[in-house]
Formats: structure tokens, C-alpha cells, sequence
């Protein structure tokens, strides 16, 4: 309770101090009011200030129980603990209706005596919890900025604000004192009520039938514990405990009392078959044992795994742990670790139930140890898995992970098979949806098998969150997006994809990954890069390897040679790891140009030839190949090996008359080999720029434009080319290039600067003939090679010596 008047101010809302300054001034004469309100909402406080109020002004007052007969005005605080004498008195005041009276009480107890006392004063002052800015006017101004997080602490209780503002220091932390200071009121409740609140700190609301049994009572009696633990100002109207509480009886109240408290609740629980997960979560990590413990602990588990996967399998380690036999529980225990993430632990708990002959569920295991595997890239073992499995489901995730691996013919069996009694369900059309496309991939028109794909994405969107999947429809289909040049598409599936959420955490990285790789194929590194970070860092095998080949991206992309090395470790532990199928021959691609950019081919030799063999067993399919032999073609460039440069441009010439992206990657290929043999066609090549541009390849377009742009000798073929390069990286034409004569804008410093470097000088050497510091240099350098859109140190060393040879 709050005593002093001078604390009191700031806990009295305005109504309230209205009211009192009435009262103390006579403008309510006589003063016959009601102050009903739980425990520690100021009652007391109020009586005190009025009772101060009426002797600073000079006017006689009384206490209840002084037996000043006389008194013209008295007050009465807790009159619910009176006896019947004490109703006796008061009844004989509230009589005289000339004495001001105000009468103070929790409103439960209720006696009878006491309502027909209040039943004949005039109205009743209403004290409500404390907002922010009044407890923020209580803390003073020294700790004003903690009134949230008092507030957030105390439900605003101005008793509870009170008890904390007095120990609270200057950080936001409830300090032991102000928990110590619970043990008296604690020690007054009634065993029941203490009771009711461990049920609350517990989670069971006001759930009657619950606390029923809990209690022993009535519905009726639960009624009386309620309103007994809400006048005491503990607990709050909804049936929840302000946090200081709950602290308060964690730290007071003895562990073996609290648990025996949810034991009861979760056995009464489970016998009503309601849900449990609230209850049992202070249980976890208690040690418990026994079959009821299980039975709880599977219940949770089985309540919590479709939200918070996580959690389900840690309950259902503790299920096991508590006696439930892990063949029991081992197939949800398996698939929510595999939901959550956790590969380990899902492949460890899978094999167990596989293994175990006497287990019911081993079909199901097989699945989800099959799945696991999946997002590890083991296509082939997880393959054997989903045909052993047998299920309709399981069969057309073997074929879609056969296709992976190059095995079409077997991946066409398997999805000829009848399909049996299994129901069609939105999960097994999808995915046969996605199989179907994928096989119409290998062969057919690119936008037919995209179209597929791309509604089978669209029938898992209402049922996909809560499901296990080795892979989704969307991520399928971006990728074939991808290789097709439609990644707006691409981007579209995804997209809705995050919405959506199919296949739940598991597959959200993948996605994103996939939208950081589009970003990065149009020239966007910023936000390539927010998704990549936004993906996490906790990956699965396979988001591990797109993840670093989009790392590798980026900085080849922004020519950061340093960075490229300092990721080249983890690249080859990567791809160590992961054996190529057909869903990742994108950031294999990558990282093959990345290794010709570091002269450490050799690293990549193997799984480059393993593509080509996939890609040869699969028949060439043109969707698949056009962006590995781009990938081919630039490694081959890097690496100054113009056979092999030649090979992957007559490859993607073969399919040139399929049109499209096709025709787009061929034209474009065969301008490189121009481009590098000094032959720069400026109309051929701004065509070929163009062409990528539009397909979405944005940085390779204005790359091709730029590099022929610094090997041409024809002048204004140069400049029309650097101002294509320009534009196509998304600059305005002629932007800071020229000048308006048409010749290069560099002013005589950044020429100076210019000349000496492109002699080989470092840029110390530079800065002692200019008499300027080498930082100085580095800082002309970045803003000519921004000025110029160089993509490259190289890049800009070129174009450098282009202008100062003018």
C-alpha cells in the first residue's frame, strides 16, 4: 500500500483527484462514498489523502474504530474484514445521513451486512490500473524512461508499481527486495487461493472444469476462489498473473508445491482430454519419469510439433526419456526434428524406427529419413528410402529425387504404377504435379513443363505449411524459372512461396536463397544480400552450398577478389560435401567460374564432369544445359582456355532455333568469343547486351557491353558501348562519361592519377609525384571507376587506358 501523501498524486487519476479535492473542500457535503477495489489499488491511499486533505484544512475527521461519536466525518478502510459488531457500527453511521462517511473494501468477501451499508451511500469512487505516464510521475525523472517496463512488470497495480518503484534501480531488472516483499501477502492467502494463483502462473486461465477438480470444488466454490484471488489484487480480471507475481511465487514459493500443482492439472487435463502444452512446459527439463509423465510429455509434443516443431521434438525426447518406448513416438519425434531443422536428430530417430522390425511405423520413418537425406543432397540413398517407404507419396518423391540424379527412365516406372486405394489428396497431387513437370522438362516445351510446376506450387499453398517435404513445388519451379530465363516467374512462385510457407521452416531458407540468387543474376547485389542474410546461417547441406555460391556470386560480381578468397574454403568444404544433381547445377556453375577467377580449377574438374555425365543421361535437355555451358563459358574465358570457350558456345548453339532464352545465350556467347578475338560488332553486341538485359541477366549484359566497350578501337563505338553498359546497369546514358564535345569527363588530377597508374605505379608511388597521399589516390580511383561503371579493377584499368591515350 501506498501511505504517504506525498506519493500519492501521482497514482490518483484525475477523476479520482477531482472527487477527493471535493470532498476536502465541502463541495460534497455530506461525502457518502464507496471505494471498492481490489488489493493494492490505493484505497488506503485515498483515504489518506482525503483524511490529510480535511486536516490541513482545519475540518475534524475520524478513523473507524477511534469512537469519536462526535465526528462529522469518518473513514472506514477494509470493511470487509469486519465482524458483526463492527457491521453493527457502521450501519449505525451510515444511519445518520448528515456524517460524511467513505467506506473502503476488497470486493470479495461480500457480507451481506456489508452490502446493505453500501447499499445506502450516495456513489462510489472508481480506482483503475496505472498508465504509463503516472507511473512514469512516480518514478520521478530520474527513472522516467522505466515506466514501460514497470508497467509491463506490475499490469499498472499501483500497489505492485509502488513495491517495485521503491527497489528498482536505474536498469531495467526487478531486484530480489521486491520479490522478498510477496512473502507476507503469500502467507496470508488462503491455501486455496494460493493454490489458484500456481494454477494461473501454470496457464489454465479460468477454466472452470479445470480448477473444479484441481480445487475439490463446485463450479460455484471455483467461482469464490476466483473472486477470493482477485480481490486480493494478485491476480488479474482475465485470469493471468502480472509478471512481478509470477516472479514472485517462482522464487518464493517451494518448487516441489508448484510441481506438484501442474502434475495435477496436467493429469486432470489428459483425463479430460483437453490440451495440455501450456501445462506441461514448466515440466521440461524437470527430470520426470513415470508413465503418466509421458503420457504428458507425448501429448504436449503432439499439440505443440505443427506450430513450433522444435519444441514437439523436445517434448517427445522427453516422452522417451520419461519411459514411452521411442518406437512409439519415434516417427512424429523424427519428422518434427526434420521440420525443425535438425538433421541429426531426425535421421538418428528414423534409422532407429527403420531398423526396429517390430515397429509399426516404419514406412513413415523411411519417409522422413528419406526427406532428411533430400535436404542433405543424398538423392540416390534417399531415393532407395522413399521406393522401400511404398507408399503413393513416397513413390513420387523417389521419382522426383531419380530425376535428380539423371535415372529418367526409372523415375518414368515409378509414376506409371497404379496408384492404388490411397486417396487423392491436395499433397500427392501437388507433388505428382511437380514430378510430371519435371519430366515434361527433360523433353518438352519449356513453358509447358513450367506451367505444371508452377500449379502444383499453387494447389500446396493452403496445406503446405505444417508438411514434411523433401523439397516444394515453388523452389522446383524457380529453379527451372532460372534456367529458363522467366525469373519473374521465378520470383513470383517465391514470393508466395514465403507467404505461403510450404514445407514450413525447413524449406524457408531455400526460398529465400533462391530470391537472393535472382537478385543477383539482375544486378542487385543489396538485396541478393538481405536475403542471403535473412536465410540464416543454420543451413542444411544443401542451402549451405547456395548459400556460399551466392557468397562467391556477389563478390565476383563486385570484382572483390580479397572476399572471394576469404569464401574459397568453405566453397570446396561445401562441395565436398554435396554430390551435383540436376537442382544444383546453378551454384556448381558459379562456383566453377569462381575457381577459374582463383586458378583452382582442379577443385571443381570432378563434379563439372559429373554435370556433364547427368545432363548426357538425362538426353541434353535444353532447359537444364543453356545455363551450364554459360557457367561453362565464362570459367573458360577466366581461365584463357579458348577450346574450351568454343566448345559451350557451339553447345548453346545447337539450341539456338528453340528461340528465347536459347537464342538469347547463343548470340550472346558468340559475341564473347568476337569480343576476346579484338572483332567488336558494336550493333551485334548492344543487341546481345540487350537481350540478356531483358532476360534478366542484367549484370552479364552490361558486362559484355562494358568488356567490348575497352576493346574496340573505333572511338565512338567505345563510347556508345560504355553508355550501353551504363544503362544497362541501371545509370543514365552518357552519365559523367563524356563530355559535352563527346569526349571523356575526367578532370586533369583524375587524368594525372589516370596516366600514372595504368604505367603500373601503386598508388604511394602515384601519390609522391602528385605530392598527395595515397588515400587521396584510392579515392580518385573509386570515383572513376564509378563514374566509368567498371565492374572490375580490370575493368577499369582497361577503360583507363583507353581514355588516356587520347
Amino acid at each position: 500500500m501506498i501511505a504517504s501523501s506525498s506519493r500519492t498524486e501521482p497514482v490518483l487519476d484525475e477523476p479520482t483527484r477531482e472527487l477527493c479535492a471535493a470532498v476536502v473542500g465541502g463541495r460534497l457535503a455530506p461525502a457518502r462514498l464507496a471505494i471498492v477495489a481490489p488489493g493494492g489499488y490505493g484505497k488506503t491511499a485515498v483515504l489518506d489523502h482525503v483524511a490529510e486533505g480535511r486536516l490541513r484544512s482545519g475540518s475534524p475527521v475520524a478513523r473507524f474504530g477511534e469512537h469519536d461519536a462526535d465526528a462529522e466525518f469518518v473513514l472506514v478502510d477494509d470493511a470487509h474484514e469486519l465482524g458483526d459488531d463492527g457491521f453493527e457500527e457502521l450501519r449505525r453511521l451510515a444511519d445518520d445521513e448528515a456524517r460524511g462517511l467513505v467506506i473502503a473494501a476488497r470486493p470479495w468477501p461480500r457480507p451481506a451486512a456489508l452490502n446493505g451499508v453500501l447499499a445506502r451511500l450516495r456513489g462510489q469512487v472508481v480506482l483503475r490500473p496505472l498508465e504509463s505516464a503516472r507511473i512514469a510521475a512516480l518514478l520521478g525523472p530520474s527513472r522516467a524512461g522505466l515506466a514501460e517496463f514497470v508497467h509491463a512488470e506490475t499490469a499498472g497495480v499501483p500497489g505492485l508499481v509502488a513495491r517495485l518503484a521503491r527497489t528498482l534501480g536505474a536498469e531495467p531488472d526487478v531486484p530480489p527486495s521486491a520479490l522478498a516483499d510477496f512473502k507476507a501477502d503469500l502467507d496470508r492467502l488462503a491455501p486455496d487461493t494460493l493454490v489458484l494463483l500456481l494454477a494461473a502462473q501454470a496457464g489454465t486461465g479460468l477454466d472452470t472444469g479445470l480448477l473444479a477438480g484441481l480445487l475439490g470444488r463446485s463450479p460455484e466454490g471455483v467461482a469464490d476462489a476466483v473472486d477470493a484471488a482477485r480481490a486480493s489484487g494478485l491476480l488479474g480480471h482475465d485470469g493471468t498473473l502480472p509478471p512481478l507475481v509470477s516472479r514472485a511465487l517462482t522464487t518464493l514459493v517451494p518448487a516441489d508445491r508448484r510441481l506438484a500443482v501442474c502434475q495435477r492439472l496436467v493429469r486432470s487435463q489428459l483425463d479430460r482430454g483437453g490440451p495440455v502444452l501450456e501445462l506441461v512446459r514448466p515440466l521440461l527439463g524437470g527430470g520426470l519419469t513415470g508413465e503418466e509423465s509421458a503420457a504428458a510429455f507425448e501429448a504436449a509434443a503432439s499439440e505443440a510439433a505443427p506450430a513450433d516443431p522444435a519444441l514437439g521434438a523436445r517434448l517427445f525426447g522427453e516422452a522417451v526419456a520419461a519411459g514411452r518406448p521411442a518406437t512409439a513416438v519415434g516417427t512424429r519425434w523424427a519428422e518434427a526434428a526434420a521440420r525443425a531443422g535438425d538433421l541429426d536428430t531426425a535421421l538418428r530417430i528414423a534409422d532407429q524406427v527403420v531398423a526396429d522390425v517390430s515397429a509399426p511405423e516404419r514406412a513413415e520413418a523411411a519417409r522422413i529419413a528419406a526427406t532428411a537425406l533430400t535436404h542433405r543432397g543424398q538423392l540416390g540413398r534417399a531415393a532407395e528410402l522413399f521406393r522401400w517407404s511404398g507408399t503413393r507419396l513416397s513413390t513420387v518423391y523417389a521419382a522426383v529425387c531419380l530425376l535428380g540424379t539423371g535415372e529418367a527412365a526409372q523415375a518414368r516406372g515409378l509414376l506409371d504404377l497404379p496408384a492404388g486405394d490411397e486417396p487423392p489428396t491436395l499433397l500427392s497431387g501437388a507433388m505428382a504435379g511437380l514430378a510430371g513437370g519435371l519430366l515434361a522438362s527433360l523433353d518438352g516445351p519449356q513453358t509447358g513443363a513450367l506451367s505444371t510446376v508452377v500449379g502444383a506450387a499453387e494447389t500446396l499453398e493452403p496445406v503446405g505449411r505444417e508438411l514434411l517435404l523433401p523439397d516444394s513445388p515453388a523452389a522446383v519451379g524457380a529453379l527451372a524459372g532460372i534456367h529458363g530465363g522467366e525469373l519473374e516467374v521465378a520470383k513470383t512462385l517465391l514470393e508466395r512461396a514465403l507467404a505461403a510457407e510450404p514445407g514450413g521452416e525447413a524449406l524457408r531458407a531455400r526460398h529465400r536463397l533462391l530470391l537472393g540468387w535472382i537478385a543477383m543474376l539482375r544486378g542487385e547485389p543489396e538485396t541478393a544480400t538481405d536475403q542471403l542474410s535473412a536465410a540464416g546461417s543454420d543451413l542444411a547441406p544443401r542451402d549451405w552450398l547456395f548459400a556460399v555460391a551466392l557468397r562467391a556470386g556477389l563478390a565476383r560480381r563486385e570484382s572483390d577478389l580479397a572476399g572471394l578468397r576469404r569464401i574459397w574454403a568453405e566453397a570446396c568444404d561445401a562441395v565436398i560435401r554435396h554430390p551435383v544433381d540436376l537442382f544444383t547445377l546453378l551454384p556448381f556453375g558459379e562456383l566453377a567460374v569462381a575457381a577459374a577467377r582463383l586458378g583452382d580449377r582442379d577443385r571443381l574438374a570432378h563434379h563439372m564432369r559429373s554435370a556433364a555425365e547427368l545432363l548426357r543421361r538425362l538426353g541434353e535437355p535444353p532447359l537444364w544445359t543453356a545455363p551450364v555451358h554459360w557457367s561453362g563459358l565464362h570459367a573458360a574465358i577466366t581461365a584463357e582456355q579458348g577450346d574450351e570457350a568454343r566448345d559451350h558456345v557451339a553447345a548453346l548453339a545447337r539450341d539456338e532455333e528453340r528461340g528465347g532464352f536459347h537464342a538469347v545465350l547463343a548470340a550472346a556467347a558468340r559475341c564473347w568469343l568476337d569480343v576476346l578475338a579484338g572483332r567488336v560488332d558494336a550493333r551485334a553486341v548492344e543487341h546481345a547486351a540487350q537481350g540478356l538485359h531483358d532476360a534478366g541477366l542484367r549484370w552479364d549484359g552490361a558486362r559484355l557491353a562494358g568488356q567490348a566497350a575497352i576493346r574496340t578501337t573505333d572511338r565512338a563505338a567505345m563510347v556508345a558501348l560504355l553508355d550501353r553498359a551504363r544503362v544497362l546497369r541501371g545509370r543514365a546514358p552518357g552519365d559523367a562519361v563524356t563530355d559535352p564535345g563527346g569526349g571523356p569527363k575526367l578532370s586533369e588530377r583524375e587524368r594525372q592519377v589516370a596516366e600514372l597508374v595504368v604505367k603500373g605505379l601503386t598508388y604511394k608511388q602515384v601519390g609522391d609525384q602528385l605530392f598527395i597521399s595515397a588515400k587521396t589516390v584510392e579515392h580518385h580511383m573509386a570515383r572513376m571507376r564509378q563514374r566509368l561503371g567498371a565492374t572490375s579493377r580490370g575493368d577499369l584499368l582497361a577503360q583507363l587506358r583507353v581514355l588516356v591515350s587520347e
